[in-house]
């Protein structure tokens, strides 16, 4: 067969097109960060609802006899916590219990101490109050212990919806309970959440990491926090960064005309130089050259530029509080430091504490954590950061937590577990 350029031109049209709607359909339509983004798609809940029914499914079968709670405290690794407030509507507490519990071995579950706070002047008022599974699966259920007068500045935030005072004042309580129960780490978990399964082992290993990282190559011996959660949204072409796009564009840019002044000038007479040094071609290369870097920007920047998987630094940008882990040390200065603010929304007097003392901030790829709540606790589900007819709340979303498989996961955590116990069982034929 005759070779033609024009048909090889053609062949590789084709093939861009191709790749370039596969590209818009499969990635970029779920990339928050990228104008072919489809709301429809991106915030389908497709491994979280998947997530949601085995954590419902859990909590359904719960049996006193079969529960495994946390083992004596010296073999503690974290204090769990999860504060939750009465909800007008659905109530989201049983699924993250159930996310959080579904799945674990009784080993990892004898490391977790779990605590339930529920901060209402009359803990009556909550659903799972007098639920059985509730006391049941967990290690602690908290509620105020204040006396009399304590307990009408509870009630007067509570009359008053001072969101940003008592939200602070509660998150502070239990971080405080935590603190008490000397757990190297601590990870509080809003209830509107659900936790992929083996978010246990995979957050030992983040820990591990973050503190290789940060002794290794920040000279610190410890950090602020490891972030379990956080939306892409914010993670786009911020404008903060536009002189080092407008950089590395022209760098791009002047690629090709290095190559074919090179051309002309290594080979000055040969029909192929003189062909591609003419104005017009020259015109038209830029053309394309321009297009393809629009499209390069179009198409968002966690398809083009993902975050990298494990751990990473992530010192703004980062939303919102829906799953923290702190060192227990860390946890006692933030609370310190919450009681000293008094007002404010827990993530941004995190931040602050955290720019204040120029502390390492933490993330892990992909989030271990979903939020699937559908209003704010904040009062504000309809405000400037709403589009797409979806509320402030419903568009707190992982959008790399739904590309999870759960027979992957469920494997993963088996195979884990199995070297853990192979593991256990060899140090104790050594020992």
């Amino acid at each position: 067969m005759h070779f033609s350029p024009s048909r090889l031109v053609i062949g590789i049209a084709i093939f861009i097109a191709i790749s370039f709607l596969y590209t818009v359909n499969t990635i970029s339509a779920r990339d928050p960060t990228s104008v072919f983004f489809n709301p429809r798609k991106g915030y389908a809940p497709r491994y979280s609802a998947t997530r949601r029914e085995q954590a419902q499914n859990f909590i359904a079968a719960y049996n006193p006899a079969n529960v495994v709670k946390a083992g004596e405290q010296k073999k503690r690794k974290l204090c769990v916590g999860i504060p939750s407030f009465k909800r007008e509507g659905a109530q989201y507490l049983p699924d993250a219990v159930g996310s959080l519990l579904e799945g674990l071995t009784p080993e990892e579950r004898q490391e977790i101490y779990f605590i339930v706070f529920l901060p209402h002047s009359n803990p009556e008022l909550h659903p799972a109050y007098h639920q059985a599974w509730l006391a049941g699966l967990t290690d602690q259920v908290v509620t105020y212990g204040f006396g009399m007068d304590r307990m009408q500045y509870i009630r007067d935030m509570e009359v008053r919806d001072k969101f940003d005072e008592k939200g602070l004042f509660d998150y502070g309580y239990l971080m405080d309970k935590c603190v008490e129960q000397f757990t190297p780490y601590i990870a509080l978990f809003e209830d509107d959440t659900v936790a992929m399964d083996g978010w246990y082992h995979r957050t030992l290993a983040a820990i591990h990491e973050a503190e290789q990282q940060a002794a290794l190559h920040h000279a610190q011996p410890d950090f602020l926090y490891l972030r379990l959660f956080y939306t892409e949204e914010f993670l786009g072409w911020n404008a903060e960064d536009w002189s080092t796009y407008l950089f590395n564009s022209l760098a791009i840019a002047l690629v090709p005309t290095l190559i074919l002044l090179a051309l002309r000038r290594t080979h000055p007479t040969t029909a192929l130089s003189l062909a591609l040094t003419t104005r017009r071609t020259f015109a038209t290369m830029y053309a394309v050259l321009a297009l393809l870097i629009l499209v390069y920007f179009a198409l968002g920047r966690i398809t083009v530029h993902p975050l990298p998987t494990g751990v990473h630094l992530m010192p703004q940008f980062g939303c919102c509080s829906q799953a923290f882990v702190f060192p227990n040390a860390k946890a006692s200065e933030l609370v310190a430091y919450f009681k000293e603010r008094h007002v404010g929304y827990m993530d941004v007097l995190t931040e602050d504490f955290a720019n204040e003392r120029q502390e390492l901030r933490f993330a892990v790829t992909p989030s271990l954590v979903q939020h699937v709540g559908r209003r704010s606790s904040k009062g504000d589900d309809y405000g400037p950061m709403s589009k797409w007819g979806m509320s402030v709340a419903e568009k707190i979303w992982s959008f790399g937590f739904e590309r999870f498989d759960w027979v992957k996961l469920r494997r993963e955590h088996e195979v884990v577990a199995r070297l853990r116990r192979e593991g256990a069982e060899g140090g104790e034929r050594r020992g």
